[in-house]
């Protein structure tokens, strides 16, 4: 047997017999036969499980170019309109929590007298000369100018807009909200401190009342299809000074107010359940620098109007505690470029930036201190802040309340207890939201997104509205929206 396999294994190997039918192949030559279909087989699938692959991928490719994280919301966006579009990596991961499908808004084409008109009389309260095109005048720079950057922002081309929670529709039926441009907070101060030119006398500074353009705005408002179908619920609506519409505010209290905060609003008309709280437009120099403490050498600074009414009181006092420490500067200023550059670097060369409320809880120091990465030391117990859902505020400021920073020496030695590293810490965290707040970085995205989480609740309300006889509230509207304590109105 042994040399029969020899002999075997030296012949040559015959040549392979034709292709016989299934019944008539052997078990070893149909296995054989099985086994080099099944590779072709799976030779095949491979094939095919690539060329699948390949096409995935070049969609993934080609939808991740169109809505990647760069065209998702815009709040960690660092950059604005006509600067480039470079994204940190946090700002990209901030970018993954938001949305594919922006809440459609209609921008009212109000008359002229409740947007360029505003600014047309401000310039002539001013001394500036009438001009043949008002939409050519500049808006004036102050502290309240998110009403002019949300307005600029709506008419922007679309491809401007990539990222946005909202996209303007040109048919207010296809509208979800309604956006009013009106310049509210501009309006309030139209009159310098001297008083306006009798009519008929200067016609280069003609009499302009606040009051009367808010009672027309809500006439011309009230005039409005879309306003009365919901009573102007899905209506949007800036009143970012605390006293801007403070004539009408009853009458436009159910919409969207986008507001500073609710220092000058009663219980019933503002509420953050519906309204949005946003940051003052900073007016100081945003700090370019890198963290750091060795070039800044005051401990704490402060400068800005003394004496206010109300709530702001209490800055007189921490005055009357602080101007004479070592290492802090605290000095009283009013609003002029000087003043802001003073400020500007003031706050860039110090460690702590105080707080303190003004005529109502919020001010516009805080953003300053904010953009100029000077930890903001805040005194001022019934502040609400903007984008709270998104900014942990106690890693980038430290609150005081007012009892305790109002005792001699105490804030002092508060500060001069926190070490180096820990300053680093909040200047880290600074640099990381300090976007949020610069109108010409994400500040604008950001307050859209904000308003488009109103949506659901607008649209629960509408809703609401149409099934409940209406009646004369004791409690605010707002404070409550799971219970009914109302009667079902009645329909066959």
């Amino acid at each position: 047997m042994s040399s029969r396999l020899k002999t075997t294994s030296r012949e040559p190997r015959p040549p392979s017999p034709p292709l016989r039918s299934h019944a008539s192949r052997k078990p070893n030559e149909t296995l054989t036969l099985a086994r080099i279909l099944t590779m072709a087989r799976k030779a095949s699938l491979a094939k095919k499980a690539l060329a699948t692959a390949a096409f995935v991928f070049v969609v993934y490719a080609v939808l991740n170019i169109f809505h990647g994280p760069s065209s998702k919301l815009g709040s960690a966006l660092p950059f604005g309109a006509g600067e480039s579009a470079s994204i940190s990596v946090n700002s990209r991961k901030n970018l993954q929590s938001y949305g594919e499908n922006p809440v459609r808004i209609y921008l009212y084409d109000l008359p002229t007298r409740f947007t360029y008109g505003v600014i047309e009389h401000h310039s002539l309260a001013r001394g500036g000369r009438p001009v043949d095109d008002v939409t050519k005048l500049n808006y004036p720079g102050h502290q309240h100018m998110a009403e002019w950057h949300l307005f600029r922002d709506l008419l922007r081309p679309d491809l401007e807009r990539i990222g946005s929670s909202v996209v303007r529709v040109s048919d207010p039926d296809d509208a979800d909200l309604f956006y009013v441009p009106f310049f509210s907070s501009l309006s309030l101060i139209v009159n310098p401190v001297r008083p306006a030119a009798e009519p008929g006398l200067d016609p280069v500074r003609p009499a302009y009342s606040d009051e009367e353009t808010q009672e027309a705005l809500v006439e011309w408002l009230e005039a409005q299809e879309y306003w009365k179908r919901s009573n102007g619920r899905d209506h949007v609506i800036v009143a970012s000074d605390p006293n801007a519409l403070y004539r009408v505010i009853d009458s436009v209290k159910k919409s969207v107010l986008l507001v500073s905060d609710f220092g000058r609003l009663r219980r019933d008309q503002g509420s953050l359940v519906k309204d949005v709280i946003l940051p003052y437009s900073h007016r100081v120099n945003v700090y370019q620098g890198d963290i750091g403490v060795e070039n800044r050498n005051t401990l704490l600074f402060f400068m800005g109007a003394r004496y206010r009414k109300e709530g702001g009181k209490v800055r007189d006092l921490l005055f009357q505690i602080l101007e004479n420490e070592d290492d802090v500067i605290i000095k009283h200023g009013v609003q002029s470029r000087e003043s802001r550059r003073a400020a500007s670097h003031g706050m860039h060369t110090s460690k702590f930036c105080l707080n303190p409320a003004g005529d109502t809880p919020s001010a516009c120091r805080l953003f300053d201190s904010i953009v100029s990465l000077c930890v903001p030391v805040i005194i001022s117990d019934d502040i609400e802040l903007p984008f709270e859902d998104v900014v942990d505020y106690r890693k980038i400021a430290i609150f005081v309340e007012t009892t305790v920073a109002l005792k001699p020496g105490f804030l002092v030695a508060m500060l001069r207890a926190i070490s180096a590293e820990r300053i680093l810490e909040y200047q880290k965290e600074l640099k990381k939201v300090k976007h949020y707040f610069d109108y010409g970085s994400g500040t604008v995205n950001e307050i859209w997104h904000q308003v488009a989480q109103k949506l659901p609740l607008i649209k629960l309300m509408i809703n609401r509205d149409k099934r409940l006889v209406k009646r004369n509230l004791t409690e605010p509207e707002w404070s409550c929206l799971c219970s009914n304590q109302t009667g079902i109105v009645t329909s066959f």
